[in-house]
């Protein structure tokens, strides 16, 4: 179950001081990019880095990094311990999120980290970590309509919501890419506030950094990566400005190119879970905006003249399952569809009947084999294996999918 609200985390933490500083991230997608980037550059200049996204990938304590490792399981399963004893002894009844913030945020105190990069989990105004108060700068990615049932039903709505990370004093950094609509709201909270406010673009990356400007020149990128990375570079400036002056951002921003952002346009080898040499790509878009990003790079990277892809797909009860997946699958394209399991620590979370997004997915006109495979995930990569015959393959449609398809490699590859 899912509460919005910040009186059980304030009682949580009330005898708990935070004793380092902030990033506050929020947003609908490139939130997650935009901590990583923030991450790996502060561990580059040697700040200590923490950093806590949500949801896990793989294991439930993946999700908190100290200096760009996992944060160690006996660690936050005794840190977690003290959370859940105090949650109880004083009848709080803080959700799953609420304890899992009030882990990593003492994991973070236990590890005495400069700074921590804090994204949102959900919305932001009432969010669990909106508790931070001692924020260097906060953080708007790319807004879209998603979580309608909890944040509003317009894109204004949800935007003011995500804009509550926004505080007086703080200076703020924007995806300058975002609608129209979702700026207007987001200038008039600025406006209200007071606060400095920097929109970036990666069309001028020499705004944001010079040594930005050299990168782009020479990787590949799509424009949502532009958008990100210009992001975390205006942000890492005004953030190390206040803590750290002493820092080059310039000389970090090449480090950028050596980070990887697992389950988001992963290229991964399946062996020895299914019989393929040639890499698949693995990406956890579960809405419209984050489908558009991937169908954009799909079009890009893996159709050159009309060549059809072999899909492995699943997605959460409660989501527009045409919008996500029309954007992205064509004519001629093969489809598996799976379900993925149970997700630990977020019961609430289920996957939608594999039957209702075939059901979908066969309306597409053209569309080529579709096959269900309930929630026999390593079947319906085996079967997309076969069908795709070393051309292109895609794992997408849901986080929880990336999750378990990672869970079945890194146990397929113990078992070797």
């Amino acid at each position: 179950m899912i509460e919005l609200g910040l009186s059980r985390i304030v009682r949580l933490l009330q005898q708990t001081p935070l004793t380092w500083k902030a990033i506050h991230i929020a947003g609908t997608n490139g939130k997650g990019s935009i901590s990583a980037y923030l991450s790996h550059l502060l561990s580059t200049g040697g700040v200590r880095c923490g950093r806590f996204t949500s949801p896990h990938l793989i294991d439930r304590w993946d999700c908190i990094t100290i200096g760009e490792k996992v944060v160690q399981e006996s660690l936050f399963r005794q840190i977690e311990a003290r959370v859940k004893l105090r949650d109880q002894t004083l009848g709080i009844g803080a959700s799953e999120f609420e304890l899992l913030t009030a882990t990593a945020f003492e994991i973070f105190n236990h590890e005495r980290v400069d700074i921590g990069v804090v994204e949102v989990g959900m919305g932001g105004r009432l969010d669990a970590t909106n508790i931070l108060t001692d924020v260097l700068v906060s953080v708007i990615a790319k807004i879209g309509l998603d979580h309608q049932f909890l944040l509003g039903d317009t894109i204004e709505e949800i935007a003011r919501e995500k804009a509550g990370i926004m505080k007086s004093g703080v200076p703020c950094v924007v995806d300058g890419t975002n609608s129209p609509e979702v700026l207007r709201t987001l200038e008039d909270h600025i406006k209200e506030l007071g606060i400095n406010a920097i929109f970036t673009r990666p069309d001028t990356p020499e705004y944001h950094s010079p040594s930005l400007g050299r990168l782009f020149a020479t990787l590949d990128l799509l424009p949502h990566q532009r958008a990100n990375m210009s992001c975390a570079v205006s942000a890492l400036k005004l953030a190390l400005s206040r803590f750290r002056p002493e820092i080059d951002v310039d000389v970090l921003v090449p480090q950028l190119s050596k980070v990887e952002w697992p389950a988001r346009l992963q290229k991964l080898v399946l062996k020895p879970l299914a019989d393929r040499e040639e890499p698949v790509l693995l990406d956890g878009a579960h809405n419209t905006q984050s489908a558009e990003v991937l169908g954009e790079y799909v079009d890009y990277k893996l159709r050159p003249q009309g060549t059809n892809v072999t899909w492995v797909i699943a997605a959460s009860r409660g989501k527009d399952i045409e919008s996500l997946f029309h954007s992205i699958i064509k004519a001629g394209d093969r489809v598996a569809i799976t379900a993925f399991g149970p997700v630990d620590g977020m019961p609430w979370v289920k996957a939608n009947d594999p039957e209702e997004v075939a059901s979908c997915v066969r309306s597409i006109a053209g569309i080529g084999q579709v096959q269900t495979f309930g929630e026999d995930i390593s079947g319906a990569i085996h079967w997309a294996c076969e069908q795709a015959s070393g051309g292109p393959l895609v794992i997408a449609g849901s986080l929880y999918l990336a999750s378990d398809v990672l869970r079945l490699l890194r146990e397929a590859q113990k078992q070797l």
